[in-house]
């Protein structure tokens, strides 16, 4: 990609721009004070493997895929399209889910309460702005990512001031004793928060679909990331201790805990806690930008290969960004808006599709861990940058994050006594299994005419054992990956899907036909 270049310094903003989501802070912060003991575990067990694996990952595989790409390096065509499908579902109920907070922080600033309709048409503002901006390069959106970065920055340390001025003047508004720092595993409902601290490290891997706008990506992925990860991990602390200065957890609202906290320290109609209130939206609105570049590179990366809807493929002519992705999200959060019309604001189904954004996001993660094992073990590939795991130590490094999901996506949809606040997930529980076999419906109604799928890691183990080939810079076959036979290559120029395995050259494989068919933009020779 020619043009303008992200730097370093835009890649850590980046970084920050778009795994610090800090709408998130509240609902950690509902923990109380035991937040801080999760917080300090899941940087240890969690974010330091999780960043290390995405900076090998990013740096030997640097496609517009990323995460999907991995997965499917490592498992196969079968677990690249459950997680590109879990990965793409979170999306436009996330978006629908942060339109709705417009109402309410713009309510809590002013004192001015919206009608529905009102409501409504900000929402729908929201989220087709964030759909119009995914449709335009990367490169040129960097002051969004630099702009939201330094916004969020801010917040904190506005917060955290604040709340350290407050907490010394009139006290804390919460317990501070010794024990409400340790967890108490008979309270269900505290654990299913764990997967929100979960949610607020995740992005990464976004990223690394970034890396035809950068400089240097093999430096400057893996820089990012460590510098990124610990100044996320320090304001996400930062924001908890200012919260928590001034809301009791009783009280804390999950959607504007924030501008509540500012709020209750220098009083709602106070300047400063306008200005806060103001770029909170902001920053929401930043977040939502980065994140829809990565997810639909994904989707439309995915579409590509027939593990998605081929309408992700569609591409813009002009800046061949993945707009058909953009669209479908635009078109599917808006519904999931106009809910609220029959079901009203408060519905339980309205607020239930939300939830789930969280779990299908957590479980796009899980198949990473054991791709990540595969690709080590069976791609000879050099690596730039190598995490510093081997052994039993890469075992423990790869399992721990991956039970660390797999139980917190538990400890959140499933109830876990018979009480009535656990009882209360079974509804999302019920969603999340429809969801992910409507997903497996799309997976094989999508992969309709490829001529074989291709087997990941697993066909490097084989053919490796046979004398297979290494992939050099410009195609070739896949690091221990046959080549396709000649009725194969001639399916390729026909046009259809192409046959898992046979990326384009920068991926490490054969480019397909169809690709170059379609044009520079690398679709199925679909345009928009």
């Amino acid at each position: 990609m020619s043009g303008k270049k992200f730097s370093l310094i835009d890649v850590v903003l980046s970084v920050i721009c778009v795994v610090f989501t800090i709408e998130a802070a509240a609902p950690a912060s509902a923990m109380g004070n035991v937040q801080f003991f999760w917080w300090g575990l899941l940087i240890l067990t969690f974010l330091l493997p999780y960043g290390l694996v995405v900076a090998e990952l990013g740096t030997t595989y640097d496609s517009e895929g990323g995460l999907y790409d991995w997965v499917r390096e490592g498992l196969g065509d079968a677990w690249a399209a459950r997680c590109s499908w879990c990965y793409w579902v979170n999306f436009p109920l996330w978006v629908a889910s942060l339109a709705c907070m417009f109402p309410g922080v713009i309510a809590s600033i002013s004192g001015v309460e919206l009608s529905l309709p009102v409501a409504l048409a900000v929402e729908l503002v929201f989220v087709w702005g964030v759909t119009l901006l995914a449709c335009s390069p990367v490169s040129e959106a960097d002051w969004i990512m630099d702009g939201g970065a330094v916004i969020k920055v801010f917040i904190t340390v506005v917060v955290g001031a604040v709340g350290i001025w407050y907490a010394s003047a009139h006290g804390f508004a919460n317990d501070m004793s010794p024990a409400t720092f340790l967890p108490d595993f008979s309270n269900t409902e505290s654990l299913t928060y764990l997967s929100v601290i979960l949610f607020n490290f995740m992005g990464f891997e976004v990223v690394a679909t970034f890396t035809s706008s950068m400089r240097n990506p093999s430096a400057d992925i893996p820089r990012a990331i460590v510098v990124g990860g610990i100044t996320i991990a320090a304001v996400y602390i930062v924001c908890g201790i200012g919260i928590g200065a001034a809301v009791p957890t009783s009280e804390l609202s999950l959607d504007s805990g924030i501008v509540d906290a500012v709020g209750v320290m220098l009083g709602s109609t106070h300047p400063l806690t306008v200005v806060v209130g103001v770029v909170f939206l902001i920053t929401l609105f930043a977040n939502m930008t980065c994140w829809s570049f990565g997810v639909n590179s994904v989707a439309s990366y995915a579409a590509r290969h027939g593990n998605m809807p081929r309408a992700f493929s569609l591409r813009s002519r002009k800046t061949g960004m993945p707009n058909g992705s953009a669209l479908m999200n635009g078109a599917i959060a808006s519904a999931v808006l106009l809910l609220q019309i029959p079901l009203g604001e408060d519905s339980d189904v309205f607020w239930l599709l939300f939830s789930m954004n969280v779990v299908f996001l957590l479980m796009s993660y899980i198949p990473m861990f054991p791709a990540f094992w595969r690709l080590r073990r069976y791609d000879p590939r050099p690596r730039v940058f190598r995490a510093p795991f081997e052994g039993k130590l890469l075992a423990i490094a790869l399992a721990v994050p991956a039970i660390e999901l797999v139980l917190s996506i538990v400890a959140t949809i499933v109830p876990l006594n018979g009480s009535p606040e656990e009882l209360s997930k079974l509804p999302m529980l019920i969603g999340t299994v429809v969801l992910l076999a409507v997903g497996e419906v799309v997976r094989v109604v999508s992969k309709r005419g490829r001529v074989r799928d291709y087997p990941g890691a697993a066909s490097m183990c084989r053919v490796s054992a046979a004398g297979g080939a290494d992939t050099d810079e410009h195609g070739g076959a896949h690091a221990g990956e046959p080549s396709g036979s000649a009725d194969e290559d001639a399916a390729y120029a026909d046009g259809e899907t192409a046959p898992a395995g046979a990326d384009q050259a920068s991926d490490g494989g054969r480019e397909p036909a169809s690709d170059r068919k379609g044009g520079e933009d690398g679709t199925r020779g679909e345009r928009l």
